[in-house]
């Protein structure tokens, strides 16, 4: 039998296989909402198979997108754009997952096939914020620095966000503490140079991505999962590393969320990233062994085999696919073949089974 394509629970939830779409980035909203392209990405990777399917990072107020192209939540007719891709995912019987985040000192950039640069406030762009006043390259806008009548409004904007997820039909919300974003800048150092209680100390550093964590989850259904993704490292001396992420992630835990997804990278341009197939597993390996918490395995996961053995080895109890499954959206129906695995296929693709 597979251990790739054995069912894995979290509180009053279960996932048909191991395999999730990790949250990309598709640059294709307008005002935030969703639309037909939104539908056919998110909708295909259901009926390809994942068990678990992420939409991409989803800005919980205009200000916390990375560029005015991305998905956003902090209105109802954004929750009600994405309720139907959320009603096709689950008839396909993959459960509807949303990654919430805020951008903090990354945002207002254009596409990556637009070069990524900063965006004018003439062309839609806004004033980036962040935990203090360091910008993210030398060519990057230095973003104003964050009071705390603002942290108390992002606080409540994850939760509203969270709420309106619900609403829309989602199953499992992850809060996007990774990549350079903003809770990611308020636990490493090197961007996080405040002096006031969210600054300095590792606790400090914590208190503000703990905040949110501990709110989003109040406010998720008691049966239903919160993850959490991390940066497990910044790849940079004196940043943050793995040793502070599993303080994090105890600290998490103790909150009740129930899934690290570890990713890594993403809060400078010149950390020197060594990245190989299955470069980050060790991360999830560990935060799994040390923390007594559920993880997900991300990154250059593409190989059938490769998956498998991650999940046999008890190296992490879910793999995330990321680029793979934006070049197979039916990566988990060849794996199945591959693994000889007994997987439901949508029965108007029955005919090219065999």
């Amino acid at each position: 039998m597979s251990a790739l394509f054995s069912t894995w629970s979290s509180r009053a939830l279960t996932l048909k296989n191991r395999i999730c779409l990790s949250p990309m980035c598709q640059y294709s909203c307008t005002d935030g909402l969703v639309n037909d392209w939104h539908l056919v990405h998110l909708g295909s990777r259901a009926a390809g198979g994942a068990a678990l399917v992420m939409t991409e990072a989803t800005a919980v107020l205009p200000e916390g997108r990375i560029s005015p192209a991305d998905c956003g939540l902090w209105n109802d007719e954004q929750a009600a754009a994405l309720s139907p891709i959320v009603r096709f995912i689950s008839e396909r019987g993959a459960v509807p997952a949303i990654q919430l985040g805020h951008a903090g000192r990354k945002a207002s950039v254009s596409p990556p096939w637009r070069g990524g640069i900063p965006v004018p406030a003439a062309a839609g762009g806004w004033q980036p914020l962040a935990p203090s006043p360091i910008p993210f390259s030398p060519s990057a806008v230095t973003p104003t620095e964050l009071t705390g009548n603002q942290l108390e409004q992002i606080a409540e904007a994850f939760v509203a966000a969270a709420g309106r997820a619900l609403r829309a039909g989602f199953r499992v919300v992850e809060v996007h503490m990774a990549h350079g974003y903003l809770l990611h800048e308020f636990l490493s150092p090197l961007t996080n140079q405040r002096t006031d209680n969210f600054g300095g100390s590792l606790n400090n550093r914590l208190r503000f991505p703990l905040e949110v964590a501990q709110r989003v989850r109040a406010t998720w259904p008691e049966d239903l999962p919160v993850f959490v993704r991390i940066s497990a490292t910044d790849w940079i001396e004196g940043g943050w590393d793995l040793a502070q992420s599993l303080e994090l992630c105890r600290q998490l835990r103790r909150l009740g969320i129930d899934l690290i997804d570890c990713s890594s990278g993403g809060l400078t341009p010149d950390a020197v990233i060594p990245a190989a197939p299955g470069f980050q597993t060790p991360f999830a390996a560990t935060v799994r062994r040390e923390v007594d918490i559920a993880t997900g395995a991300v990154g250059l996961i593409t190989a059938a085999e490769q998956a498998e053995q991650i999940i046999a080895t008890g190296v992490a109890d879910l793999v995330l696919l990321g680029r793979e499954l934006l070049r197979n959206p039916h990566w988990p129906l060849d794996a199945a073949r591959i693994l000889k695995a007994e997987h439901l296929w949508p029965v108007q693709y029955e005919r090219a089974r065999i």
